[in-house]
């Protein structure tokens, strides 16, 4: 309690917002797929979704290097207006008075792309205010509180959704206007380095000045190595809902406890599992790890959670694979929270918000992978996929070794030159 009480405000008030946004937000977003499917068919919403999330990723670099120019405090406060306003149109485009699905998916649209231009700002700014003693424990309130709002918030929307959605996009809405409260009157600016308005005023150099900072970033050889890691590591995680969901619904069929469970109950029993593990045992893993070093923890934590994840791809055994969520979940504990505080060791105080917004091309190609593992599996026995799985978690691994070789050799650079 000591150490979260010690923190920043403005990362007090950033776990805050983001534990509320989400929990609210996940009574409805996980569900907007089907309400889009029944309004307008499955091929559609499938193209409407990718609209989606392809703005987001966008604007995300535009909203990246406004941050650094302009501040990230300027920056949350435009992207939460424009949520304020969006979720208010979506409520009144499900009231009981007025329905409009196309009005409903536009809305979505802006609040995506909002988003986009929020997260790099957010994520910067947390790097701005926390210190080398302190990240990896912000790190670890943060992704508790990630997994606690979004299995509480889930779980409320899938009895809510369809009889209460008015009501629910209300909240949304509500809940819009108490973050901004608290980012407009509460957080203070962390970018110390932005710039004035006229400095950039001119368009030309506008563009010029953004093409630069991403340039620092694209040749920065660790750092692009670090995200390919995340990468490669974070796809199997995607697996669960693509191929290891399909894989168990088609092979999966067993009584345990004298009921019989299909793939489907099991995959919801194991996901269930693993939420309640990370949210029960974040803290406890957190202050556990204190005692060894970071990066023996990081490569333990990626060999357990990668191996996990192997044998979800192949096992039937339904004890096998409770078990080894218990141990992938362990895993996830240990090496997400170094993996965060290696990001924000390498991103370059001038333009944390650029380098923000390129690893936001992770959790995409993460998707990507994950989608594609649905494709291969389609022609790959499950050995085969477990082979797969195991090639990608090594070459995850190496690069992480090659990422952290890579400082150690610029440190003993420097060390020669001086």
């Amino acid at each position: 309690m000591n150490t979260f009480l010690s923190l920043h405000r403005n990362i007090k008030i950033r776990l805050l917002t983001s534990f509320i946004s989400r929990f609210v937000g996940n009574m409805v977003f996980p569900f907007m797929a089907i309400y889009f499917a029944k309004e307008f068919g499955t091929a559609t919403t499938g193209f409407l979704l990718l609209l989606n999330v392809m703005a987001s990723l966008s604007v995300s670099f535009f909203g990246g290097y406004t941050s650094d120019r302009f501040g990230r405090k300027r920056i949350m406060i435009i992207a939460q207006l424009i949520q304020i306003v969006a979720f208010s149109l979506m409520a009144a485009a499900n009231s009981p008075w007025f329905l409009s699905p196309e009005i409903t998916f536009v809305m979505m649209l802006l609040q995506s792309i909002s988003s986009g231009f929020m997260n790099p700002a957010a994520e910067a700014m947390l790097i701005d205010v926390s210190t080398k003693e302190n990240r990896q424990f912000m790190y670890s309130v943060n992704y508790w509180s990630v997994n606690l709002s979004i299995a509480a918030g889930t779980i409320i929307g899938g009895l809510y959704f369809n009889s209460h959605r008015f009501t629910l996009f209300i909240i949304l809405t509500v809940t819009s206007l108490f973050v901004f409260s608290l980012l407009a009157f509460f957080m203070n600016e962390s970018n110390t380095q932005s710039t004035s308005k006229d400095q950039t005023a001119n368009i030309n150099r506008f563009i010029r000045d953004m093409s630069k900072s991403y340039q620092t970033v694209m040749t920065d050889h660790r750092f692009l190595v670090f995200c390919l890691a995340h990468l490669l590591i974070l796809s199997l995680e995607f697996q669960m809902n693509n191929y290891i969901a399909i894989r168990l619904s088609r092979e999966f069929h067993s009584l345990i406890w004298n009921r019989s469970v299909d793939g489907l109950t099991l995959l919801s029993w194991l996901r269930v599992e693993n939420t309640v593990l990370i949210v029960l045992f974040t803290l406890l893993v957190n202050q556990w790890m204190k005692h060894y070093r970071p990066h023996y923890v990081l490569f333990t934590g990626l060999v357990l959670y990668s191996s996990g994840y192997i044998i979800l791809a192949f096992s039937n055994h339904w004890l096998l694979l409770f078990f080894m969520i218990i141990v992938s979940s362990l895993g996830e504990l240990m090496y997400v929270p170094n993996c965060q505080t290696m990001l924000a060791s390498m991103a370059q105080e001038h333009v944390r918000g650029a380098y923000m917004a390129v690893y936001g091309l992770v959790f995409q190609g993460a998707k990507i992978i994950g989608s594609l593992g649905v494709i291969i599996g389609a022609f790959l026995p499950s050995f085969g996929m477990a082979i797969l799985f195991s090639l990608l978690s090594c070459a995850g691994i190496y690069c992480f070794y090659w990422s952290i070789h890579m400082k150690q050799q610029k440190i003993i650079s420097k060390m020669i030159n001086t």
